[in-house]
């Protein structure tokens, strides 16, 4: 299939709107259809996704890939299957508008089309590792952006858990269907010759609620040793039989190795704290992690986003999705990174979670203000923001209370300062029991890191008025978890996998964005229509003035 842009745009004489009514083309324009079309449509670019088709020009032409891109964004604006897509486009003729197709004789989309589409990103990530459809996202974000005339160095911060769609397993359902899954592969082989009339079981019907549901709490343990007994027989089995690269064989030597560790008298269960948040927890979604936050358990990945905002509105600019087990701290230093150094001051509001003294100083070397709500780690006294270092020369120069110390030591694998200070004057000072001293035989000793008194002055500047209220401009950002678990229904995405969830997420957040567009063009569009009535009810007053002015002179 050979990528071509689209070029079929223009109206002809038997476009569908023709046989509108004047009412029907009146409320048409009035719709969301024409903000779409107008704003949102024009700004997709073909172009980024011709990597995905072939470069023969003599192969058929590919589906529209900007009516592609728009189908998949109002799919997600308006909750519908693909299946209700194709049926809504056919028939709704605001949505031809919307993409441009009502000129069309045919509507370019089948029933496989979405599907394929979505095949071809996923395929091409694999490869690549490069996300186009994320790529496309944040590129509209960007036009938006310029478009409803927003600050672009005003940014605000915060992730969401999303959930896996596939199902919580115990030890001894994990197991089991690793194993299950093992031996129906072996089946399909032909090869069950390999099998033991014990293995075999794993085929019957009632095998599997016979082992699972139908076992007592106290018989839970003796199964789970029975079917972790049968993984290790199948993999002794198959080590040497040409199956190493079936998926099955995989996640079984996976879960095996992640589970249970090697004894003196064999193989052995891990103790529950000791298998690793990273491990297998269902072979349906082998990229889902587990996590513990907030006193919640989660098993799937996390969603980071990034908007841009001020007066005059708000979008997201930057999305990210990794596996649960990533931390808020490595999305910030990934999204410092992605930002780069700044001709002039950007401003990035986040909470706690995503604060460190390192990123702090990432991004002010990146002309990036961070500021987040407080600082993971050790909190230090506010004092300690008073010692003043010269770090060019690794000098302390003064304690808090202004006095030098009588002898100073750097040491730069730390980069931490040891100072003696007078014993008798620290005795007196009434900042010894906030500055650290530690007193020795002959002086008072204070060790103290550089990073600990730029933690401290950091705590002591996010005390201070402005700063309170800038982090309370963050306090907006919050309800777009919210918006995606109750409208877009992000924990209940009927796919799964890591490349394949991402995609449904990035299409999400754009249709955040692309709503908050149609607002801003239906605001605008009252506004117009509203100064249009009211010029022209100023001008029906200055008539009506001149007339009485007239007939008061005759």
């Amino acid at each position: 299939m050979a990528f071509a842009t689209n070029d079929r745009q223009q109206i002809r004489l038997e476009d569908s709107t023709f046989n509108l009514t004047q009412r029907g083309q009146r409320y048409l324009k009035k719709s969301w259809a024409e903000y779409f079309g107008q704003h949102i449509f024009p700004l997709i670019n073909e172009e980024r996704f011709s990597v995905l088709y072939s470069s023969n020009p003599a192969s058929r032409p590919n589906t529209p890939v900007n009516v592609i891109i728009g189908l998949l964004m109002l799919k997600e604006l308006f909750d519908h299957t693909d299946d209700n897509l194709l049926e809504t486009l056919i028939f709704d003729v605001r949505f031809q508008y919307a993409l441009h197709t009502t000129s069309f004789q045919e509507q370019p989309i089948s029933d496989r089309t979405l599907s394929r589409f979505r095949e071809r990103l996923a395929l091409y990530e694999q490869e690549t590792g490069i996300d186009l459809l994320k790529e496309e996202m944040e590129s509209l974000a960007a036009a938006f952006i310029g478009l409803l005339q927003i600050d672009p160095l005003m940014k605000r911060m915060d992730s969401l858990m999303v959930a896996s769609s596939c199902k919580k397993l115990s030890r001894l359902e994990l197991f089991y269907r690793c194993v299950s899954n093992m031996v129906r592969a072996i089946e399909a082989t032909g090869e069950t010759s390999l099998l033991n009339a014990r293995l075999r079981k794993y085929l019957e019907a009632d095998h599997e609620n016979d082992t699972i549901y139908r076992t007592t709490s106290d018989q839970t343990d003796s199964k789970l040793e029975t079917v972790l007994a049968d993984a290790l027989r199948l993999l002794d089995l198959l080590d040497a039989c040409g199956y190493a690269g079936l998926v099955e064989y995989e996640q079984l030597k996976r879960v095996v190795r992640e589970q249970t560790e090697e004894t003196a008298t064999g193989r052995k269960l891990r103790v529950n704290g000791k298998v690793s948040t990273n491990s297998l927890q269902n072979p349906s979604d082998v990229d889902a992690t587990y996590r513990e936050k907030a006193g919640k358990k989660h098993r799937g990945y996390v969603g980071n986003f990034v908007e841009t905002f001020d007066a005059n509105g708000a979008i997201i600019t930057g999305m990210d999705y990794a596996q649960n087990t990533h931390s808020d701290v490595a999305f910030c230093r990934s999204v410092i990174e992605k930002e780069g150094l700044q001709t002039e001051t950007m401003t990035l509001i986040a909470d706690g979670a995503y604060g460190s003294g390192e990123l702090v100083d990432q991004a002010r070397q990146q002309n990036i203000n961070l500021i987040t709500t407080a600082l993971i780690g050790k909190t230090p006294d506010p004092l300690m923001s008073e010692y003043e270092i010269d770090e060019q020369h690794h000098q302390l120069r003064k304690c808090p209370a202004g006095h030098a110390p009588l002898s100073c030591q750097y040491k730069f694998q730390t980069d931490s300062y040891y100072a003696h200070f007078n014993k008798s004057i620290c005795m007196t000072c009434p900042h010894r029991q906030h500055c650290g001293v530690k007193f020795q035989k002959k002086t008072g000793l204070v060790h103290i890191s550089a990073k600990t008194v730029h933690r401290a002055a950091y705590l002591k500047q996010l005390s201070q008025p402005e700063y309170k209220a800038m982090t309370r401009k963050r306090n907006a950002v919050e309800g777009i978890p919210s918006v995606l678990r109750r409208k877009y229904r992000v924990d209940h995405m009927p796919v799964r996998g890591y490349v394949r969830t991402k995609s449904w997420y990035c299409l999400k957040i754009g249709a955040i964005n692309i709503k908050r567009v149609l607002e801003w063009a239906d605001n605008l569009a009252f506004v117009s229509t509203l100064g249009c009535k009211l010029a022209q009810m100023t001008s029906m007053i200055l008539q009506n003035r001149q007339r009485r002015q007239v007939w008061q002179f005759v």
